[in-house]
């Protein structure tokens, strides 16, 4: 095994796919080479706009003929991962598959089919790492799926490896996430100690790993509204105006259009107004907009457990002074998709955002389309945009606002620091720099895109460190209760830790393998530098290693093909004859090269269409359903056989997870309920590792494709 370990998602969302490969460094070697501060961080994971493939639509749609997912659907996200994941390795690459709204609204009996279909078609397709269905193929709720957010957030920010560089005083370094799709919204964020300790039994309690092999927990809340995503919001607005006008009424005054735009109710533009179906027409009023739309968040609905926000869902008290947040999705693509903010790299101010959109709406719809044929606010950006963001605007601006109470004075800064440059905000985000204000807008921290699959990433990574100490806790998350023991509902990161011992052999094929990676896509003369590298290899490295090269090097020079297809014009110099022969089945895999993914780029003015890693999407099925589903509905876990990803695991067990305290006493507990995080530290120093030599592959539980493994069975 090599120094890099990695990772695949695939992100289902409502209206389309999009999978995600990671890769981070074996936890041996970061040890092995690893400076002081580097041992108390958490994995790096390490991803590319090439690692990031979509596609739509989204799987829910073949929920009734889920046999037919595979081959329409998954396979092509199976070909693109292979291209970059090391053949030598696939077999240790866990796959996970991530559903969200558009298969939480599916029939139970339907969701079952379409995810067994989709688990056991990648288990007989590929050799990626798939032990347990319920474990690696699943419907997430959207509580999780904001946590999960939460979680890339702050790693990406630093809230987590660099505390003492993001202080919002009171002890506070973690940020607030929020995330709006089509069809639903979530929120996620750390109360300040006084709130945590006043509604610690609403408060889920996160525990991950260090490189050192110590434990780290946060008290987070997180809840999901389901039916507050901007497309459903949508379709209950419409249904108000068509309650505001009479029966047999033909036009209706929509203040959310753009002026002298006509659709019909379902949003699509009519060219001849001589039809008898009732239609949409725009007067391009945005003040008036906001206050149509201020209804649809029922701040008037009965409070059950104060305080509230939203459809009176309980949310502790939020203390914007320490709680400072960002908003990806919608709030990132309805701030920046238009406007001079995208071109300018402006951070979010209510005021300015508020005058552009007024200026937008009241513009003749003629003229707005042409100014999206001369690409004014970018190529991407289509007549359909133009015609839905002012009553998205409206909505973020009443959501962010009016229901969760963000403050709306211009966003003023809560903390004045020297020198603060407001309008260079955006692209200094990072771990050695914390952001003042309570609310910004963001994409990538970093070159990374902030999505909810690289929080489950890492999750799994940290599970991947082996705990300084036989008796820790697992790494994962789940109710925040006291004792110490790992509760009912804990949900464990999903991995075992298996360490690899770092060998000092391996530094130079390592290297080889980075610049084969890198000449994909690079220039003739690193290639033939990866070419004479590839020669040294063969000449004085062993023959594994050679074939490592090959692959490397390989998937330079080969055109795309399907895995099991001929071969091409003959063996030639890369061909499988007794320079880089392969002896055993398990070199027989073939990875594509294929065109290069999308790029992805979201940080640049977007298509909206590029925002379906959560649920949102202007062509968001679920997003365009009609009716309200209530933010209380409850989410049908699916029923899998076997272990399942929120079964406990026993305690002292030493897996990687989110955990909650039981209130049994039973062990003792680093983390005091009236704190944000605790890291429990050892008082031993790291030992050495053990074992100089590799460990068999062959014995990895990961790579072990159990007979007793069978198909989720039907109810």
């Amino acid at each position: 095994m090599g120094k890099w370990r990695w990772g695949v998602i695939l992100d289902a969302g409502s209206s389309g796919t999009r999978v995600h490969v990671y890769k981070w460094l074996n936890n041996a070697k970061v040890r092995h080479d690893a400076k002081l501060h580097e041992l108390t961080s958490l994995p790096k994971l390490i991803t590319d706009k090439h690692y990031t493939k979509k596609d739509k639509p989204g799987v829910s749609t073949w929920g009734d003929n889920p046999t037919a997912v595979g081959t329409e659907h998954i396979q092509q996200f199976l070909d693109h991962a292979l291209k970059y994941v090391p053949a030598d390795q696939v077999q240790d690459t866990p796959i996970f598959l991530m559903a969200t709204a558009g298969v939480r609204l599916l029939e139970p009996m339907k969701q079952k089919a379409l995810l067994n279909e989709i688990c056991v078609y990648a288990q007989t397709h590929s050799e990626f790492s798939l032990p347990d269905c319920g474990l690696h193929i699943q419907v997430i709720p959207g509580e999780t799926e904001g946590l999960y957010g939460w979680i890339a957030a702050n790693y990406l920010l630093g809230g987590f490896d660099s505390p003492d560089k993001h202080q919002h005083g009171k002890g506070h370094h973690t940020y607030g996430f929020l995330d709006m799709g089509g069809a639903s919204a979530q929120i996620a964020f750390a109360p300040n100690s006084t709130e945590a300790e006043k509604h610690a039994d609403d408060l889920k309690l996160l525990r991950m790993r260090t490189i050192n092999g110590e434990s780290s927990e946060y008290k987070v809340f997180t809840t999901t509204w389901l039916g507050f995503g901007v497309n459903q919001a949508r379709e209950r607005y419409v249904e108000t105006l068509k309650e505001g006008h009479l029966p047999d009424a033909h036009e209706m005054v929509d203040p959310c259009l753009p002026s002298g735009l006509i659709t019909t109710l379902k949003g699509d533009r009519v060219l001849d107004n001589k039809g008898k179906d009732p239609v949409l027409v725009g007067t391009g009023k945005f003040s008036e907009c906001v206050g149509a739309t201020y209804p649809l968040l029922d701040k008037d609905a009965p409070c059950a457990d104060p305080p509230c926000l939203l459809y009176g869902q309980h949310v502790p008290a939020i203390d914007f002074g320490v709680n400072h947040f960002v908003g990806v999705s919608e709030y990132w693509h309805t701030t920046h998709e238009f406007f001079e903010m995208a071109h300018k790299d402006k951070a979010y101010n209510f005021d300015d955002y508020q005058r552009l959109v007024k200026d937008f709406c009241a513009a003749e719809w003629d003229d707005i389309k042409e100014d999206v044929a001369h690409k004014k606010w970018g190529k991407k950006v289509k007549e359909k945009n133009a015609q839905e963001v002012c009553f998205k605007a409206a909505w973020l601006i009443n959501v962010l606002h009016d229901g969760i109470g963000v403050p709306r004075a211009g966003i003023d800064k809560t903390i004045n620091a020297p020198g603060y440059n407001k309008s260079k905000e955006l692209t200094t985000l990072g771990k050695d720099r914390a952001f003042l204000d309570p609310f910004q807008a963001v994409n990538r921290i970093d070159g990374m895109e902030v999505s909810w699959t690289l929080g489950k990433m890492l999750l799994y990574a940290a599970g991947q460190i082996p705990p300084s100490r036989p008796q820790a806790l697992p790494v994962g998350f789940g109710s925040n209760v006291a004792g110490g023991v790992v509760p009912t509902d804990f949900q464990e990161a999903g991995s075992n830790s298996r360490p690899v011992p770092a060998s000092a052999g391996d530094d130079w094929t390592e290297v080889a393998e980075d610049l084969a990676e890198k000449a994909h896509r690079s220039t003739p003369t690193l290639l033939f530098i990866v070419f004479i590298l590839a020669f040294l290899g063969y000449v004085f490295r062993k023959r594994e290693r050679r074939l490592r090269l090959y692959r490397g090097v390989g998937t330079t020079f080969r055109r795309n093909r399907r895995p099991g297809s001929p071969r091409k014009g003959g063996r030639g110099f890369f061909g499988a004859g007794k320079l880089f022969g392969r002896s055993s089945a398990h070199y027989e895999r073939v990875l594509e090269d294929g065109e290069a993914a999308g790029d992805f780029e979201l940080g640049e003015v977007t298509d909206s269409e590029d925002n379906d890693h959560s649920d949102s999407s202007e062509e968001s099925r679920i997003g365009r359903a009609s009716g309200l589903a209530t933010p209380r509905m409850n989410v049908m876990n699916f029923d899998m056989p076997g272990a399942s990803y929120f079964d406990s695991a026993p305690a002292g067990q030493g897996g990687v997870g989110l955990g909650l305290n039981n209130g049994s006493g039973i062990l003792p507990n680093a983390m005091d309920r009236s704190g944000l995080v605790v890291r429990t530290e050892s008082r031993e120093r790291l030992a050495p590792m053990l074992g100089a030599g590799r460990r068999s592959r062959a014995g990895s539980p990961t790579r072990l494709k159990s007979p007793l493994m069978t198909p989720v069975e039907e109810v």
